[in-house]
C-alpha cells in the first residue's frame, strides 16, 4: 500500500495512473480478503459436520457452492439499489455475514442439517461484495486505465490469502475441537467470522469514503482493440470482435473458478479416500493452505510485472501453468502412484496458474469498452465468477463419485476450448499494460 500513496501523490494529476483515496481502497481489499476467507474457511471441515448432521459428501459440496446461486440472484436489486456508489453494498454484505455465520453456526446445537445450508446462503448475500470490490478496482471515475490491472493483482492477492487462511483456520479450529456444543470445531469458524464482521462493519462505518454520485469519468484509451460503434440514442453496439473478447473472458472467468472450487471441495474428499493419504479436515485444509502460502510470493510479484505485461500475456501463462498441473495429476492418477509430495506440486500449479488468470479477466474487458459499460462488464465477469464457482464446488464434492479420471479430464477439456478461444482472438485481446 506504501506503493499506491506514492504513486498516488506523484501522478493525481494523469488521469491514467489516478486512484481512489487510500483509506477507502484498503477497506475494500480488506473486504475482499473476509470474503474470501469466509467463502474457505468452512471448506476443510464441511464435509464432516454435514456428515454429523445426517449428509453427504455431495451435499457437502453443495453447502460449499450455493452461496454463488444467492449472491447471483442478490446482484440484480443490490444493482438496482446501488445507484453506482459503494457504501451500501458494504453494509449490507456484513449484515448478512454476520446472519449467515451465526446461523451456521447454529446449526449443531439445533441438529438441522438444511441450515447450514440457510446459513450459506445468507452468505451468499455477502458475496455480491465479489462483484463491488472488482468494480471499485476497475470504476473508471476513480481508477486510472493503467492502475486496473495493478488493482485486480491486489484482489488475486486476496483471494491467495483467503485460500491459504480459510482452510487453516478452519481445519486448527477443528483441530483444537473445543468441548462446548455450542462453540466447537464444527461451529466455531461462524462464530469467529461472526465477530470479525461485526468489528470490521465499524471500521467501514468510520472510515469509509464513497464515490462522489458527481465524479466524472475518465477517458478511455484503448491500443489495437475494435471500438464499439454507437446508435443514434448514443448506446454502445458491439462489433463482432468485441463480442467475441467478451465471450472469451466469460470463459475464462467461468473456467478459473470452476477449476478453482472442484479442487477446494474435491481434496478433502479425496484426500480422505486415498490409502496413501487419509487424510482428516485439519490434514486437508493444511494441505490447502500450503499451496496458497506457496504460490503466495509468486501473485506478490504478479503486482509488479502487470504494469509491464499485457494482459493477455499473464492470461496465457496462468491457464498455461494450470494446465501443467492438470496434465500431470491425470497422468499420476493413471499409474496410480498418488502421494503427497506429487498432489502437492498438481495443486501448486493449478492454484497459482488459475489464480494467475483471474487477475485479466475484468480489467482486460474494462480497457476495451467505453467507461459506461463498466457495470455492465463487473455484473458480466461476476456472473461468469458465480456459474464456475457453484458448479465447481458441486463437481469437487462429486469427484470420488464419478470417477477421478472423469473429473480432471473434463476440466482438461475445458481449458482446450479457451486456448482454442484464446488463439483465435490473440490479436483483439491487446490492451495497454498496468
Amino acid at each position: 500500500m506504501v506503493a499506491f500513496r506514492l504513486s498516488t501523490g506523484n501522478y493525481v494529476d494523469d488521469p491514467e495512473l489516478r486512484l481512489p483515496k487510500i483509506s477507502s481502497l484498503c477497506i475494500v481489499l480488506a473486504m475482499n480478503v473476509l470474503l474470501q476467507i469466509s467463502f474457505f474457511i468452512i471448506v476443510s471441515s464441511s464435509n464432516e459436520y454435514a456428515e454429523y448432521l445426517g449428509g453427504s459428501s455431495t451435499f457437502s459440496g453443495l453447502v460449499i457452492g450455493i452461496p454463488t446461486v444467492f449472491r447471483g440472484l442478490a446482484l440484480i436489486p443490490m444493482t438496482k439499489f446501488d445507484k453506482g456508489r459503494y457504501a451500501m453494498p458494504l453494509h449490507v454484505g456484513c449484515l448478512a455475514a454476520i446472519s449467515g455465520h451465526i446461523a451456521y453456526a447454529t446449526a449443531y446445537r439445533l441438529h438441522f442439517l438444511y441450515l447450514i445450508l440457510i446459513g450459506r446462503c445468507l452468505n451468499g448475500i455477502s458475496f455480491t461484495g465479489f462483484m463491488y470490490t472488482k468494480r471499485y478496482c476497475t470504476d473508471p471515475r476513480i481508477v486510472g486505465i493503467r492502475r486496473r490491472t495493478t488493482l485486480a493483482s491486489w484482489l488475486v492477492i486476496g483471494q491467495g490469502l483467503g485460500m491459504t487462511l480459510g482452510p487453516f483456520f478452519g481445519g486448527l479450529l477443528y483441530r483444537i475441537g473445543f468441548s462446548s456444543p455450542i462453540f466447537n470445531g464444527y461451529t466455531s469458524p461462524g462464530w469467529v467470522m461472526a465477530c470479525v464482521y461485526a468489528v470490521f462493519w465499524v471500521i467501514i462505518a468510520l472510515y469509509f469514503e464513497d464515490v462522489s454520485s458527481q465524479t466524472s469519468s475518465l477517458p478511455l484509451q484503448v491500443v489495437n482493440a475494435p471500438r464499439p460503434s454507437h446508435d443514434e440514442q448514443g448506446g454502445t453496439l458491439f462489433t463482432r470482435e468485441t463480442c467475441g473478447v467478451v465471450f472469451c473472458m466469460c470463459w475464462f472467468a467461468t473456467l478459473c473458478f470452476f477449476i478453482l472450487g472442484s479442487w477446494e471441495a474435491n481434496l478433502p474428499v479425496f484426500g480422505a479416500v486415498t490409502p496413501d493419504l487419509r487424510w482428516s479436515p485439519f490434514s486437508a485444509g493444511n494441505f490447502i493452505a500450503l499451496g496458497g502460502i506457496t504460490a503466495f510470493p509468486f501473485l506478490l510479484a504478479n503486482i509488479f510485472f502487470a504494469g509491464r505485461i499485457q494482459d493477455r500475456k499473464l492470461l496465457a501463462l496462468g491457464c498455461g501453468l494450470g494446465l501443467s498441473g492438470l496434465t500431470i495429476f491425470l497422468s499420476l492418477l493413471r499409474t496410480d502412484k498418488i502421494d503427497y509430495g506429487s498432489l502437492f506440486m498438481c495443486w501448486w500449479a493449478i492454484a497459482l496458474g488459475f489464480n494467475l488468470a483471474t487477475t485479466v479477466t475484468l480489467s482486460l474487458l474494462s480497457k476495451q469498452l467505453p467507461p459506461e459499460r463498466n457495470r455492465w462488464s463487473s455484473m458480466v465477469i461476476q456472473y461468469s465468477n458465480y456459474t464456475g464457482r457453484v458448479t465447481g464446488a458441486v463437481w469437487g464434492g462429486s469427484g470420488v463419485s464419478v470417477g477421478m479420471l472423469n473429473y480432471v479430464g473434463l476440466e482438461i477439456a475445458l481449458v482446450g476450448i479457451g486456448a482454442a478461444l484464446f488463439t483465435i482472438l490473440w490479436r483483439n485481446l491487446k490492451t495497454k499494460t498496468g
